[in-house]
């Protein structure tokens, strides 16, 4: 019996030397997780049980356990490197088959799948392509779009500004405005509303966008229409009077249709007459926007403009093939007047030309986020992760990866962050958990137990010899 009680004891230190070899084997392999040996005792019994002074008869592998704790992250820079810092697994399918893995070695084939270095696709939420959400519930296989990114034509403007109170009027406004008022009044000392009116139109007409002696300030923004050709779009600012001022809009130099008002007035009912006259064209008649401020130099009137029945051209004077008539508006909310330089404190515009993808990224939640060459984002998809209720009845499948079986239960899939579930780390990896210094204390205490139980068959051997040899 006791030669089997030793042996027994060599197969248990055998077999945790084994387990000791392949965790110190895969120190170095991503998303690894280290198993341990776990022995039980064996004692003999009879049909009735054993007795009260029962002898133990060895030792056996009760189990082998993976321990599923958090490996250290190391950031890598690759963006579809993935860690995750917590619980749950990748989920990856390799013809309809799943797997479930912690290493996050993920990269696209040419179809631009996400694929792991065996070629199993990365699952997640796809998105709707008609509103651009993600599909919560419904699994796929995540792909890359390198398809260019649509624009989007210029629909909102929205423009903060400050105009110097301390301004005066332009000198060829005032030289108009005087001369009309000499020539004009009745009475030039005391000029009645309407001369004063009258002449103020009369002065307008000296706004010259080639010449900025004939305006205070200008700034541009540029817009964008349907094909995503970029446009200038150039405001232009004149004082009139006391907390007064004239805004000139034009694009790429040229005027538009404001609020539904034509410019020509040979032909008013034509929605597109009187756009896209130059400084030199005849009947150039650019539409000033009052802008009127109050005593603290808050924006009272004039704050939101609609540009109407816009005609892109191009820098030729041709048409660019875009979409014409359209529409977009100008809010100027939050301008003021004060009596500090002119600038421009908040700008923002709606339109974007077309663009190239320049990079991906996934946050903690796991949306995958397409970046564009135009400053543009776009949310691809989104990874999930998987968790059971019982991680350490999963079958190992090799190449780090587990497949689901009765004892671990069902998989509950669901987005990072959710649940129980971990978070993702993009750029990162995480490494084995397996701790070399443990591990070789182990080896060196598995290597004893060996020898120890071979002490115990040749001390039984000696045993048995001297019986055999008594006479």
């Amino acid at each position: 019996m006791s030669f089997n009680i030793g042996l027994s004891g060599i197969r248990a230190a055998s077999s945790d030397l084994n387990i000791t070899g392949n965790n110190i084997a895969n120190v170095g392999t991503v998303g690894f997780k280290g198993s341990r040996a776990e022995f039980a005792d064996v004692y003999a019994a009879s049909v009735l049980g054993s007795g009260s002074n029962a002898q133990g008869s060895g030792v056996l592998l009760g189990d082998v356990a993976q321990l599923f704790t958090q490996g250290n992250i190391d950031f890598t820079g690759n963006s579809l490197d993935l860690a995750i810092n917590g619980n749950g697994f990748f989920v990856t399918s390799q013809d309809g088959a799943l797997s479930y893995t912690r290493a996050g070695f993920f990269g696209t084939d040419r179809q631009g799948f996400i694929t792991n270095n065996f070629g199993e696709r990365l699952q997640g939420y796809g998105v709707n392509p008609i509103t651009g959400q993600i599909n919560q519930g419904v699994q796929t296989d995540l792909r890359v779009d390198t398809r260019s990114a649509n624009p989007q034509a210029t629909t909102q403007i929205e423009s903060t500004l400050n105009l110097n109170s301390t301004s005066v009027r332009p000198q060829p406004w005032q030289q108009a405005y005087d001369n009309y008022i000499d020539n004009n009044a009745a009475d030039p000392a005391a000029p009645t509303p309407a001369d004063i009116q009258d002449a103020k139109d009369a002065a307008q007409g000296t706004f010259d966008p080639t010449n900025s002696a004939t305006y205070n300030s200008s700034t541009s923004v540029n817009i964008y229409d349907s094909q995503g050709n970029p446009h200038v779009l150039t405001k232009y600012f004149v004082k009139t009077d006391s907390n007064q001022w004239n805004m000139f809009a034009l694009i790429d130099g040229r005027q538009v249709n404001l609020d539904g008002e034509r410019v020509d007035p040979a032909d008013p009912d034509s929605p597109l007459v009187g756009n896209n006259l130059l400084p030199t064209d005849a009947g150039f008649a650019p539409q000033p926007i009052p802008l009127q401020f109050n005593s603290v130099g808050e924006l009272v009137a004039g704050r939101t403009f609609t540009f109407e029945n816009w005609a892109p051209l191009d820098r030729a004077g041709q048409p660019t093939g875009a979409e014409v008539g359209l529409d977009f508006t100008l809010d100027l909310t939050g301008s003021t007047q004060y009596a500090s330089s002119f600038g421009v404190t908040a700008l923002s515009q709606d339109g974007f030309t077309t663009g190239e993808l320049a990079g991906l990224a996934i946050d903690d939640t796991g949306l995958l986020v397409a970046r564009y060459t135009n400053g543009q984002t776009k949310v691809q998809g989104q990874v999930v992760l998987a968790t059971f209720a019982n991680q350490q009845g999963l079958n190992p499948l090799g190449k780090t990866s587990w497949s689901q079986s009765a004892a671990s239960g069902e998989p509950v899939i669901g987005a990072p962050g959710s649940g129980t579930l971990g978070s993702i780390q993009s750029g990162a990896l995480e490494q084995s958990n397996v701790d070399l210094s443990e591990q070789l204390i182990n080896m060196i205490v598995a290597q004893r137990n060996y020898q120890a139980n071979a002490k115990t068959i040749q001390t039984q051997d000696t045993v048995t010899q001297t019986i055999i040899n008594l006479r």
